[in-house]
């Protein structure tokens, strides 16, 4: 039963990844370009944010930073937010 339960978890993973592709694709990439090369918002094709300050901005805002990232987004969990920020993070 363990085994199981280790094996699905691993299976999960590239899923997680995945997810954060498609949640860029529809959250993101209007503003930011579908290959993160900026459109309205700036260009996060090798960006210098780090993946934790990428999903810090997405799950706690920034008054520095215009609308939509001036707040948290509250469409995305925190575990949403991760998986954007590793993918943001795989643009290059």
């Amino acid at each position: 039963m363990f085994l199981v339960i280790v094996l699905a978890a691993s299976i999960a993973l590239p899923a997680f990844a995945q997810d954060g592709a498609a949640t860029f694709k529809g959250k993101c990439a209007g503003c930011h370009g579908a290959d993160g090369q900026g459109k309205i918002g700036p260009a996060l094709k090798g960006t210098s944010l780090s993946q934790d300050q990428i999903a810090d901005l997405l799950t706690k805002g920034d008054d520095g930073k215009k609308v939509p990232h001036k707040k948290a987004m509250s469409s995305l969990s925190a575990d949403d937010a991760k998986a954007v920020a590793a993918y943001v993070k795989t643009l290059k």
